[in-house]
């Protein structure tokens, strides 16, 4: 018999925004384990809105305090894709792409591939803007993020 606990369950949705592309930016994390909610938001003064939804995503997993199963939501197919698809190709070229170019924000990647492997995670994207209550809340936190970078 085992004596592991089960691993705390947390659901995180993330969004990032940006007024202008670059130009400033913001995110927005909500994280959800049984009763207890917390958000998150932050932001940049001249950034693009993938280094905004990556860091949401950073920012959400650095927030947990201990290992944890997590069902972590965005949508961002970069983000999604990212990790799913793209991130063991990169390092495994070096932080390049199939095309030999530099990864984009290899900087991010780089911290997020680090903070992954402290959790079980499950990515999963949704359609942006589409009524979905913890997409649509990690999104005015993004805003918000945003807002406080602008003139």
């Amino acid at each position: 018999m085992s004596d592991t606990k089960p691993l705390p369950h947390i659901v995180i949705y993330t969004d990032g925004a940006c007024k202008g592309n670059p130009g400033p930016g913001g995110w927005g994390a909500v994280l959800r384990s049984g009763g207890h909610e917390k958000h998150l938001h932050g932001g940049a003064e001249h950034t693009t809105n993938n280094r905004m939804e990556i860091s949401a995503v950073i920012h959400a997993l650095r927030a947990l305090k201990q290992t944890s199963s997590v069902e972590l939501w965005t949508d961002s197919q970069y983000v999604q894709k990212g990790v799913t698809e793209w991130l063991e190709g990169w390092k495994k070229r070096g932080w390049k792409t199939a095309s030999k170019d530099p990864v984009k924000n290899a900087d991010l990647w780089q911290e997020l591939d680090a903070l992954i492997p402290d959790h079980q995670i499950s990515w999963h994207w949704v359609r942006g803007h589409n009524g979905h209550p913890g997409n649509e809340l990690a999104d005015l936190l993004a805003n918000k993020g945003v807002e406080e970078f602008l003139p």
